[in-house]
């Protein structure tokens, strides 16, 4: 996303909360930053008059819920008595607040993202079988609920019957639970609330998601299209492939 950013002639600081690897070859400034620690991070955006701001890659509420009472800085916590609640939907409004009071614009980051939201296809060399369609079908169903519930993405199903749904863990976790509950041969669904905010959260998958499904031996991941983001496309197909698992994107609305 900095890539495309710089290509598209925008000037480039990014604050980077954890590991961003890479990131320093397309920006002009990288600044470190913790979730807790907020105010630094104002300052920075102030000194560097940024207008507009985009959100990419991983944000775990987990640490939310470990960090923010214990160590979190005056204006973390007056973010955090602001949204009044951990749910992603709580969080980004408050985020929102923060960013446009000091007149910077939350972008939605899918005009950044290039070809990592495919459309509708099978993307691997093994397709589905009828009955794994099935459960696709209905995996897709559950997933959306679960989304506008704003409880999780990522369904996991065996034969009908849902083993293992997503909270607060993540995508990649939910996996490991579900196929240990569902054993061999599960279907992975991820979908995507009807009314979700792409400026705060791309829903994704990539090559940790499929490690995660070839050690339980599942048979197929689906996302729904246009809406969930494949990254590292290359590598992601390659261990789809080698686990003979089936990796489609799928229209939401044929839930």
């Amino acid at each position: 996303m900095a890539a495309e950013a710089t290509r598209q002639g925008w000037r480039v600081v990014a604050f980077t909360f954890g590991d961003a690897g890479g990131v320093a070859a397309h920006a002009e400034r990288v600044v470190p930053s913790r979730v807790t620690e907020l105010a630094p991070m104002l300052a920075a955006l102030g000194e560097e008059r940024v207008s507009a701001a985009v959100f990419s890659g991983k944000f775990s509420v987990g640490d939310i819920v470990r960090d923010v009472p214990e160590d979190a800085d005056g204006t973390a916590r007056a973010v955090a008595e602001q949204a009044g609640s951990l749910r992603d939907v709580d969080l980004a409004g408050a985020a929102q607040g923060l960013l446009q009071g000091m007149g910077i614009e939350v972008l939605d980051p899918r005009p950044f993202a290039g070809e990592w939201l495919p459309g509708v296809g099978c993307w691997t060399r093994r397709q589905p079988t009828n009955a794994e369609w099935t459960d696709v079908r209905r995996g897709l169903a559950v997933a959306r609920m679960l989304a506008d519930a704003h409880v999780g993405q990522t369904v996991i199903v065996k034969r009908g019957v849902v083993v293992g749904v997503e909270t607060v863990e993540g995508t990649t976790d939910a996996i490991r639970r579900g196929v240990r509950q569902g054993g061999a041969d599960t279907v992975i669904v991820k979908a995507v609330a009807r009314d979700h905010d792409y400026r705060f959260d791309i829903p994704a998958i990539g090559p940790e998601t499929l490690r995660a499904a070839a050690d339980g031996k599942a048979a197929v991941v689906a996302i729904e299209a246009g809406r969930v983001m494949l990254v590292e496309r290359e590598s992601t197909l390659r261990l789809a492939d080698a686990a003979s698992i089936a990796l489609v994107s799928v229209d939401g609305d044929a839930a």
